[in-house]
Order: structure tokens, then C-alpha cells, then sequence
């Protein structure tokens, strides 16, 4: 009946028997009486977690209002002191997600209304408590974008873990990190087989001028029973001009291409066959316009060199740097530890186009590119990616492009450092 008052009929009727009386009758109408009775419409039940009077609530709790018979309309939270808590809802709309952490040792009260089906409203409140602060040991969370700078295309949103995350405890993780896209271009997180790391992109390259926003809500989150997580990260970040590297050992040569086009072509040096470098699809991750590679204890190093316009390719310490001693041998030999030697020029040159977030392709090696070693979001299919997510992934983002796109295929700062090893 929608929102009209809902009625029940009664109907009663009482019927008369006709009597036969000689070779004529004499009916009696049957009188028919109908009532009709209102019956007050019911109200819609709400239930409200965290239930009233919990104690010991989590600072990461989020708040969820179910209604049954109608749908909640408005959800408010305050605190002991009567301030309003903002709060966004899920897309899903199960819950209400603080936007920030609550406070420790604090009251909260949570008013949740409801409509229900007859236009009757219902209101239910709960108090409860969150828990003091957690002695518990912390997972460190590194969240590798920084607020308000320019990343290049295949910049995927990373959060790092220390220690990496079990996986029966990576849903829950995965739950509390956010991303917006403006203008939409959805993804989805994806983690490292060890838990060390997790990524989030979309099917295909960010779109040159979009703004992504991230969260890693992690503070208090109870991780695992025996850990919490450390802080809650935020950064809101800008995708820049499309810039990507193609480097093919068969022809020692680096194709550089802007929007799909070949803007110039360098001769490179690349991994001697003792220390090959990486073959696969790589981010870069930091750049430095001096820096220092120090291999002593490590397995075919030993050295200390001072290199120029480094751009960092993987944890391990694979760069594409200014070579001087090696200039003779780019475009025909490889002799490095590695890494990709340059001319000094080039590597100058490279510095004033590149990003970190752009895509570099290496092919042609001896070996892969490790799963983790750097942001290797793109170094797997779509298919391949999905596969990799704690939670369920939307319909709409299932189904996968038949190929990894190509750089030039997408219309037209440096993160917190990790180790620090490198290589020559």
C-alpha cells in the first residue's frame, strides 16, 4: 500500500434461511454488514552495533544500523563532550566509517532513524565505550604516496607492512583501506604472496590528470589477536602526463615514449650475466639526483660508488643511472651489477622527463622480475591480479582485458624510501 495506512477488513454476513410456505415463497434478503477496522501500521525495528553499553570497543570500531520493515534514513554519532563524529558510509551501506580514529577511553552515542514501509519513523540509541589505548605490539604501515604531489600513470597505491600481514588477517586489513578516483576509474587491492606489501590499481593506467585519494585507517585495528595496527595515513595525489620506459636487452637500446609516441632513443648497459638485470614491468620508485651505492657484505659486491641521477627501479637495487665507465659499451655489451648505466647526458635528460609512477619495461634478460621486488602491480594480467585480493571484487571490475595494456594505450616526488640496498 506504499505509504498509505495500511487497513484490515472484517466482513460479516449473516444469512437468512427462506422458508417454503403452499405453492408461494417469501424471500428474506440476507443482510450483509461490513467493518472495517484500523489497525495501526508497525514501526520498523532498528539494531545498532556497537550494542548499547559495549565496553572495550576498538578505536578502529566502524558503526553499523540495520533496519527491518524500513530503511535507515539518518545515522548520528557523538562524543562524551556532545560533538558530532563524521562518519562515511560504505558503498555497500553497511557501515558508518569514522573519518577518523575514535578516541581511546571515550563514551560515544550513536542515534540511528529508520522509515519504515507505512511512513512511521524509529529511533534507537546506543552508548558504548572504546578500550583503552593498546599495549599490544603495532604493525608498522608505510603508505607509499605522499599528500598533494604528481605521480606518473602506473603509480600504484602501496602500503607496506612490518611485520607482513598473515594471511587469515588480510581481509580485515583490506576492509580498512579506501580509495577514491576523480574523475571514477575503480580498481582493487591486491597483495604480495608474503603480506609485506599490497597494491591498488585499476584494469588499466590512471588517466593523465586524475586525482586519487587514499586511506590506510589501520590505527587500533586489531590485526592477527596478538598485534594492532600503528596510525591511520592519508594523501590526496595528482596523475601527471603519461611518460614510459621500454628497454630491450636484444637491441641494448631504451625507447622513451610520451602518450604513446617515441620521444628518443638511448643506448643502455644492462646486468652482465654474474648480476642480470630484471626482466618485466617495473615502477619507478625514487629519484635522486646524487646518491651513494654501498654493496659491501652483499653477495657480488663489494663496492662503494657515487652515482648521478639514479632512478630506482626495485627493493633490491636495480636503478637506471648516469655511467660514465661505461658509455663504450651502451648500445653493445652489458657489464653493470644490474642496474641500467646511461650516458650522463641521457641520465640528465631522463631526470627532467621522467616521474616516479611511470612505467618501465624490461625484456629480454635472464631472469624475472620478483613478485614484490618494488611495486610490481604490473607485472601480471588483470586476471592475474584480481586473484590476488582478500575480499570479494565487484562485478563490474571481473571483467579483465585480454592483454596488459601498453604504455601508450592510456589517453594521454618521491615515496617514503625502503631498503636501501643498490646496485652498480
Amino acid at each position: 500500500m506504499g505509504l498509505r495506512r495500511r487497513m484490515a477488513l472484517v466482513v460479516v454476513s449473516v444469512v437468512a434461511t427462506p422458508l417454503a410456505v403452499g405453492g408461494c415463497t417469501t424471500e428474506r434478503k440476507a443482510t450483509v454488514r461490513s467493518v472495517e477496522r484500523e489497525v495501526p501500521a508497525p514501526e520498523p525495528k532498528v539494531t545498532v552495533t556497537p550494542a548499547d553499553r559495549s565496553r572495550d570497543v576498538p578505536v578502529s570500531a566502524e558503526v553499523t544500523a540495520l533496519a527491518t520493515g524500513g530503511k535507515i534514513v539518518v545515522v548520528r554519532i557523538a562524543d562524551d563532550r556532545g560533538m558530532l563524529v563524521r562518519a562515511e558510509r560504505r558503498e555497500d551501506g553497511s557501515t558508518w566509517v569514522p573519518t577518523v580514529p575514535l578516541r581511546p577511553r571515550s563514551t560515544y552515542t550513536v542515534e540511528a532513524t529508520a522509515v519504515g514501509d507505512s511512513g512511521r519513523t524509529t529511533t534507537r540509541t546506543a552508548t558504548f565505550t572504546t578500550t583503552a589505548a593498546s599495549t599490544k605490539p603495532q604493525v608498522t604501515s608505510t603508505l607509499y604516496v605522499a599528500d598533494g604531489r604528481t605521480y606518473g600513470t602506473a603509480m600504484p597505491v602501496t602500503v607496506g607492512f612490518d611485520p607482513p600481514i598473515a594471511e587469515r588477517a588480510r581481509a580485515e586489513v583490506q576492509r580498512r583501506l579506501f580509495v577514491t578516483t576523480d574523475p571514477p576509474q575503480p580498481g582493487t587491492w591486491s597483495w604480495v604472496d608474503d603480506g609485506s606489501q599490497v597494491y591498488y590499481r585499476a584494469p588499466d593506467f590512471w588517466r593523465p590528470g586524475t586525482t586519487v585519494g587514499v586511506r590506510a585507517a589501520l590505527e587500533g585495528l586489531p590485526i592477527g589477536g596478538n598485534r594492532v595496527g600503528d596510525t591511520d595515513r592519508t594523501a590526496t595525489f595528482r596523475i601527471g602526463r603519461q611518460v614510459a620506459l621500454e628497454i630491450d636487452n636484444a637491441t641494448k637500446q631504451m625507447r622513451v615514449l610520451r602518450d604513446g609516441t617515441v620521444i628518443r632513443r638511448i643506448p643502455v648497459s644492462l646486468g652482465k650475466a654474474s648480476t642480470p638485470t630484471s626482466s618485466g614491468r617495473m615502477v619507478i620508485m625514487e629519484k635522486h639526483q646524487r646518491t651513494t651505492f654501498d654493496t659491501r657484505g652483499e653477495p657480488n659486491g663489494g663496492y662503494v660508488v657515487n652515482v648521478a641521477d639514479a632512478q630506482r627501479l626495485t627493493w633490491g637495487g636495480e636503478f637506471i643511472h648516469g655511467a660514465p665507465w661505461s658509455v663504450s659499451d651502451q648500445g653493445h655489451r652489458n657489464v653493470s651489477h644490474g642496474c641500467t648505466n646511461v650516458s650522463p647526458a641521457d641520465a640528465d635528460w631522463l631526470m627532467g622527463v621522467t616521474q616516479v609512477g611511470d612505467l618501465v619495461t624490461v625484456t629480454g634478460t635472464e631472469v624475472r622480475l620478483e613478485s614484490g621486488n618494488g611495486w610490481t602491480a604490473w607485472n601480471t594480467s588483470w586476471e592475474q591480479f584480481v586473484k590476488g585480493s582478500a575480499l570479494p571484487v565487484p562485478d563490474g571490475l571481473r571483467p579483465a582485458p585480454t592483454a596488459t595494456p601498453r604504455p601508450g594505450a592510456v589517453a594521454g616526488g618521491s615515496p617514503t624510501p625502503g631498503p636501501a640496498a643498490s646496485v652498480g
